[in-house]
């Protein structure tokens, strides 16, 4: 069956058990990250310490502007600490230890959703000096009883974390490009990896290498069809009444394309349905995969022209060369049987060899009111075998922005 590996029943060879071994040493570090969320509750004490020390002595009238300034200073100083301890905590035991498990979580952390050790160490040092620009700042508005050599040495260690920040930041950079080109390599020896919510733009692992004979991202974006740029980053999650945020989140890193997957939007007329299915399109296209996009109605008619002048396979064969299509508005126009049937021998040719992206305003139970014949029924067993369902429940967002806009 293509896209199947067979599974070894063999032990494992030693070299893999302690190679395994190794890897599960990893939750030693478990323990110290606690220990780091014990410190944070130490400074949350501290924080509440310092500020009730500011509010007393404000309510007696002995805290001076420099006092106030100095005190206030001291509560960002914590907290900036803080987020320090923060990023350490998650982004250290996502990174080096294991998931965390938020893809789709509304409260998900921004910087999560790309983080690594080289964009961890980059925001560590940039807290760094945040931290050391707070600790400078005391020691001039504090100038009168700050030494000379005090302020002197301040001002030289900040220097050098900025200069250290920014030699770090720039060495990143090549090795995030180095990263990517990594990841670049064919989809059968990686997996796709995404941490991201709906609203995020996710760098996606290409499908095959470059080369320089093939087309770039937005060359291949224009020849998907797409009726309009639209990106998963753009789509007002919070509308809709209902809606998988964590499926379309775990869409998002496209393993479904490498899988030969299936995905499938049901959904009332105007609930974004279209725009998820044009950003998956678009970020596999940006990930290096070939898409095309066309209604339900034109691939009806492409897949009849195709029949007509006697070459339906070859057409299936041709589209091949695209491992994602996407055939939208599925259930606004009736077909007959033997469109019916053209649009079975299109799954049935693509079943776990390639994927599609379907949009429909009904469930599939009830694609017999779409397409006629006994071919309906075959079509949507293939299709929903290896796929991703997601309902999205509400009103149209189309009207209520032309009623709202008819109101003002």
């Amino acid at each position: 069956m293509p896209g199947v590996q067979a599974i070894s029943h063999e032990p494992s060879p030693p070299t893999t058990t302690l190679g395994y071994a190794l890897f599960a040493t990893r939750w030693l570090q478990a323990p110290l990250y606690f220990g780091l969320v014990a410190a944070q509750g130490v400074y949350v004490y501290k924080f509440f310490n310092e500020l009730w020390a500011l509010v007393l002595r404000c309510v007696t009238g002995q805290a001076t502007e420099t006092y106030v300034m100095l005190a206030v200073l001291k509560l960002v100083d914590v907290v900036m600490i803080a987020n320090l301890l923060i990023m350490v905590i998650v982004g250290g035991y996502e990174t080096f230890v294991s998931r965390i498990g938020l893809q789709g979580h509304r409260d998900q952390p921004e910087w999560l959703s790309h983080v690594n050790s080289n964009v961890l160490k980059v925001k560590l040092a940039t807290a760094i000096v945040g931290i050391s620009s707070v600790h400078l700042l005391q020691m001039f508005v504090d100038v009168h009883h700050t030494s000379r050599h005090s302020l002197l040495w301040g001002t030289v260690i900040h220097m050098a974390f900025i200069v250290s920040a920014a030699i770090l930041a720039y060495m990143s950079g090549p090795m995030a490009a180095h990263g990517e080109r990594s990841a670049s390599q064919p989809a059968a020896q990686h997996e796709c990896r995404f941490e991201g919510t709906v609203a995020e733009k996710v760098v996606v692992p290409a499908q095959a290498a470059p080369r320089e004979d093939e087309p770039s991202a937005e060359e291949r974006v224009r020849a998907a069809g797409f009726p309009a740029r639209k990106l998963l980053e753009d789509f007002d999650s919070e509308y809709p009444r209902s809606f998988d945020r964590e499926t379309v989140a775990r869409l998002g890193k496209l393993d479904f394309v490498g899988a030969g997957r299936n995905v499938v939007f049901v959904g009332p007329p105007g609930t974004g349905k279209t725009h998820l299915a044009v950003g998956l399109g678009v970020r596999a296209c940006q990930a290096g995969h070939s898409v095309l996009f066309a209604s339900a109605a034109q691939w009806a008619a492409r897949l009849a022209g195709a029949r007509d002048a006697g070459r339906l396979a070859q057409e299936l064969v041709a589209l091949d060369e695209h491992p994602l299509l996407i055939v939208d508005e599925v259930g606004y126009t009736p077909f007959d049987a033997e469109t019916a049937a053209l649009f079975f021998q299109l799954v049935a040719h693509r079943y776990e060899r390639a994927s599609l992206i379907v949009t429909s305003d009904r469930p599939l139970g009830r694609w017999d009111e779409v397409f006629g014949g006994p071919s309906a029924l075959a079509m949507v067993d293939r299709l929903a075998h290896h796929a991703e369902l997601v309902r999205i429940e509400g009103e149209s967002y189309r009207l209520r922005r032309a009623t709202s806009a008819w109101a003002d």
